[in-house]
């Protein structure tokens, strides 16, 4: 909540002015039940009609004043709910894509989703309410007290009897509210999670005719949604039948206690209507205070899980070094990782290569092949051993001139809805030409200028209008398009015919000498005539060396060799 009050800090003037106004108004609206029961006790009996006009014509300004004033006011509450919660959501935004990949992995994706939409939404509703209802209803309902106890002050201590009473029930219904709040968001980022992956995961679900699982595990996390969302809800409705009950049971004993003294000529008939109308304003603004409760329980859940995120501190943090000349592009000195707390997933690797050197890496699935692109590109950090570019050390580089040395195909990349032209752009600035040598280099232009609109031919988002061909060529035209420093390939070529990869390599080989590469691949053939190959399982090396070495040195290698390119000389060349 402290963060949050720093956000509505830059708006205090404006908060000031819609406040001032928004308590003019309700002191309007204070006014009317006591203009009638002065008309009623005193104007009337004069018979005067001047008069009557006269405060009546005051009733009418008093009842425009508070329209108007009160339109203002929630206008204003509005506009300063709807920029606060824009800043806070942008902040969140650009948070979340700040965070490490070690971080989006503990909060997970569906949570940081639901943080961003759900959670600000939530804090928007509060910050909303808190200036629309947390300035009425406060003042009408002291207001309507004072007011009460100038007009009957006997009947006012009925009204005060019963109010501890509700203290109690909001108070008592807060402290089961708010935490139950929090566990219905969680529930919706498991929701949420559970979405993603059947969105994501359709073809897949399709194929296998599991639609009616899917369907079953979704209705599973619904029905537990719903089932938090119903103990929440069921625990904050409780408020407002006690608040009637007990409300309601004030001005029944107000009515009996009024007509008795009204009987006796110790109260006027005036002052009992405008009581009962006082009666209803304080009803109405206890009403408010529990709408202010039920907004600010969720409010401040979710302010609290928007804090998490925002508080996070970096966690990658840049360790000061001093460069080494090895001679080196890249080097892997003792190398070991594990996600989180768990088994490691690299152990002991150590490579170095020279500048325009091409690395190829195979091995099976979680062999740990992906893990050490990330490691070089520093989206996590080794537990052991360093890695260094240029004798840099990666954790003493500024990620921005770290990440732009880097062209990157990743295994699962993503294609925007967006125009061809700016998905390998992606917002750089890139002359076209440089973006048609791109595509030609990536054996991609035929099908861009055979497309309508070539370029400018629009793409659905992850590129579900191409063949998974066209994609990664796509892709990889990206990767090429500013000349990095250093290329990676993660799988990249796997949906490619072998003639097209061929061609894809020598069109690299060719043009973008002097450019250091890493090939991630399954098949042998996309590696052979790489510079060094990095043969990986369960993590550790197993091989490393050129083509014909593996052959002679690694039976894994040589075996997946045999198997995909026959036992001839082809494998052995």
């Amino acid at each position: 909540m402290r963060r949050l009050l720093t956000y509505l800090y830059p708006y205090r003037g404006r908060m000031a002015v819609q406040m001032t106004i928004k308590f003019v108004g309700t002191v309007m609206d204070l006014l009317l039940p006591w203009i009638l029961a002065t008309i009623i006790d005193d104007i009337v009996p004069l018979r005067d009609v001047r008069k009557i006009l006269l405060w009546g014509g005051a009733m009418i300004l008093c009842s425009i004043l508070a329209v108007v004033t009160n339109i203002m006011a929630n206008r204003m509450a509005s506009a300063v709910g709807r920029e606060v919660t824009r800043q806070l959501r942008q902040d969140l935004f650009s948070k979340i894509c700040s965070l490490s990949c070690g971080q989006v992995d503990r909060l997970t994706i569906p949570s940081l989703e639901a943080r961003l939409t759900t959670d600000t939404y939530n804090t928007h509703q509060m910050v909303t309410s808190m200036q629309r209802l947390g300035v009425r209803s406060p003042i009408l309902l002291l207001g309507g007290v004072l007011i009460t106890l100038t007009l009957e002050p006997v009947l006012t201590l009925v009204l005060l009897a019963v109010l501890p009473f509700i203290a109690l029930v909001i108070v008592g219904i807060s402290k089961k509210g708010i935490p139950l709040y929090t566990r219905t968001q969680q529930g919706v980022d498991r929701l949420v999670q559970v979405v993603r992956e059947n969105i994501s995961g359709i073809r897949v679900i399709k194929a296998l005719s599991k639609t009616e699982h899917e369907c079953q595990r979704f209705d599973q996390i619904n029905k537990e949604l719903v089932r938090r969302e119903t103990r929440a809800a069921v625990t904050m409705a409780a408020s407002n039948p006690a608040m009637n009950l007990l409300l309601n049971t004030g001005l029944t004993l107000i009515l009996v206690v009024g007509a008795f003294r009204v009987n006796s000529g110790l109260t006027k008939p005036g002052a009992i209507i405008a009581f009962l109308s006082y009666f209803t304003i304080i009803l109405n603004a206890m009403l408010g205070v529990n709408r202010i409760f039920v907004l600010c329980s969720k409010g401040s859940a979710s302010a609290r899980r928007i804090d998490e995120v925002l508080s996070l501190e970096e966690d990658l943090k840049l360790k000061p070094s001093e460069p080494v000349d090895t001679g080196d592009h890249i080097r892997f000195d003792h190398v070991s990782f594990a996600y989180g707390q768990g088994q490691e997933s690299l152990t002991d690797i150590s490579f170095s290569l020279r500048p325009g050197e091409t690395l190829g890496i195979m091995g099976a699935t979680g062999s740990g092949k992906t893990t050490i692109l990330s490691l070089l590109m520093r989206f996590y950090d080794p537990t052991q051993g360093e890695i260094r570019i240029s004798g840099r050390r990666v954790d003493s580089i500024p990620p921005d001139e770290l990440r732009v040395k880097f062209g990157v195909v990743f295994q699962n990349d993503m294609v925007f809805g967006d125009s061809i032209q700016e998905n390998i752009q992606l917002g750089r600035a890139l002359g076209m030409e440089r973006l048609r040598q791109a595509a030609a280099d990536a054996q991609a232009l035929d099908f861009i200028d055979a497309r309508e609109g070539g370029f400018d031919s629009h793409l659905t988002a992850r590129g579900t209008n191409i063949s998974g061909g066209q994609r990664q060529r796509l892709l990889i035209a990206r990767a090429l398009a500013a000349k990095p420093e250093i290329l990676i390939l993660d799988d990249a070529s796997s949906a490619l015919d072998y003639q097209t990869d061929a061609r894809l390599r020598q069109a690299i080989a060719g043009g973008y000498q002097g450019v250091t590469t890493i090939i991630v691949a399954q098949r042998v053939s996309s590696l052979r005539h790489s510079d060094h190959i990095l043969m990986l399982e369960e993590g550790r090396c197993i091989g490393c060396g050129t083509h014909d070495q593996l052959m002679k040195e690694c039976p894994a290698y040589r075996e997946i060799a045999i198997s995909q390119m026959g036992g001839g000389s082809d494998a052995a060349d």
